[in-house]
């Protein structure tokens, strides 16, 4: 867009005039902001919002999909460029990011944890010891901790360091209920949205060591592997795979906890269904996880070639089908609200016409099958009737007692 700057002159300046007439300086600067320019102008090219890479992406329409990866292994989301978020959409994304950087969740846990001074208002915390609290300097108030009142009017008859009958009375007469109310509302709030954030974070913090050992692996490990077992390194790509796999499944099992956070609590029978297939990927993933890295350890140690280093490989690319199929069709389904689940019964749980999919196999029409019930808590544990299924002995599955064969693994029925 450069013209030639006497005002009577509407001459273009392009990049053969640059070539021809400039230094090398200024020839390298107007190659960089004319990459820049057509990248920005561009709707199909983006820079990587990766910290310090320098690489712009294309966007392939067509993929289904708006997650994208660059050639500096960071995988970032096309349409708000935050990082990869499946199955999560952009705008619950968005939430959830303010939510953790916002200053509620402070607000939420002084209100939660402290009382204010009945004489200078400050917060205070306590967190242990008895009723008579001290206000720091230079206020230096002496109060209850109960009624806040004025320690001076309390004593062995109001009953002493422990306790305090002035509050018990004024609070069976409705005084407390309000500010008692409020409290008991931000403190479960804050314990709803910590137990979730953990989680989440965990997950973040898993994700980053598993991509450390996977930089080892192939730095140095994977030579060492190739040398011990008497395998050239192409025949190795099983151990690589199942690294990316545990990679991408701890970030999508991060960003279920943040799903799982905004689903109303008032839909019972999707809020069960979806902490029983969280729980049921959770399990499978620390599977997975444990043979790529506690079993493979065991071959790295080895002096000697290992006879059982193909199980090794058979059990180890098993798993990481298994696994990569069950996180593809739990994406799918949380991507489509858990449509499945029916609607919810007087006690939560789901009603006789809903089919629970099991993420594992697929029926003849080509959607997911029921295999068991939900369960209540987020872990891997089984409500309901366990008389009605059976569970796979190699990767434990949950199966319906029809079924003679495994629908994750297909394992055959003993």
């Amino acid at each position: 867009m450069l013209r030639c700057p006497d005002p009577s002159c509407a001459a273009a300046v392009g990049q053969d005039m640059i070539n021809s007439l400039a230094d090398d300086e200024d020839k390298e600067k107007y190659g960089r902001y004319l990459c820049r320019s057509y990248i920005e102008d561009n709707r199909k090219t983006k820079w990587c919002p990766a910290p310090g890479c320098e690489y712009a992406v294309e966007f392939v329409m067509g993929s289904g999909s708006y997650d994208v990866n660059c050639n500096c292994s960071y995988g970032f989301c096309w349409n708000c460029t935050e990082e990869a978020h499946r199955p999560v959409d952009c705008a619950t994304v968005s939430k959830w990011i303010l939510k953790n950087s916002a200053e509620s969740e402070n607000m939420n846990w002084i209100l939660a944890n402290s009382k204010p001074c009945p004489k200078c208002k400050r917060p205070i915390e306590k967190n242990q010891g008895c009723m008579h609290i001290t206000c720091t300097p230079p206020c230096k108030f002496e109060f209850c901790w109960l009624c806040l009142g004025p320690w001076s009017e309390h004593g062995e008859r109001t009953g002493g360091f422990y306790a305090c009958n002035r509050y018990e009375s004024a609070r069976q007469e409705g005084a407390y209920d309000e500010s008692e109310r409020r409290r008991e509302m931000a403190k479960n709030s804050l314990e709803r949205y910590t137990h979730y954030y953990e989680r989440w974070a965990a997950n973040q913090s898993s994700r980053q060591k598993a991509l450390g050992d996977l930089q080892s692996l192939q730095n140095d490990k994977l030579e060492k592997l190739s040398d011990i077992q008497s395998q050239p390194e192409s025949q190795l790509k099983f151990i690589i795979e199942a690294w990316l796999q545990i990679v991408e499944c701890r970030r999508v099992l991060k960003w279920t906890y943040a799903y799982g956070f905004y689903l109303p609590e008032h839909e019972h029978a999707k809020r069960q269904f979806f902490e029983y297939l969280q729980g049921e990927a959770e399990s499978g993933l620390e599977r997975l996880h444990q043979c790529a890295e506690k079993e493979l350890q065991i071959y790295l140690d080895a002096e000697c070639p290992s006879k059982d280093f193909n199980d090794f490989r058979t059990k180890l690319a098993g798993l990481t089908s298994v696994t990569r199929n069950y996180f593809e069709n739990l994406v799918r389904a949380l991507e489509t609200g858990l449509n499945d689940v029916g609607p919810s019964t007087s006690h939560g749980t789901c009603s006789k016409s809903a089919t629970s999919k099991s993420l594992g196999g697929k029926s003849k029409s080509g959607k997911n099958r029921a295999s068991s019930t939900s369960s209540k808590s987020g872990g891997s544990s089984r409500g309901g009737d366990d008389s009605n299924i059976w569970t796979c002995d190699q990767c434990t599955y949950a199966n319906p007692r029809s079924a003679r064969a495994c629908q994750a693994c297909d394992r055959q029925h003993r």
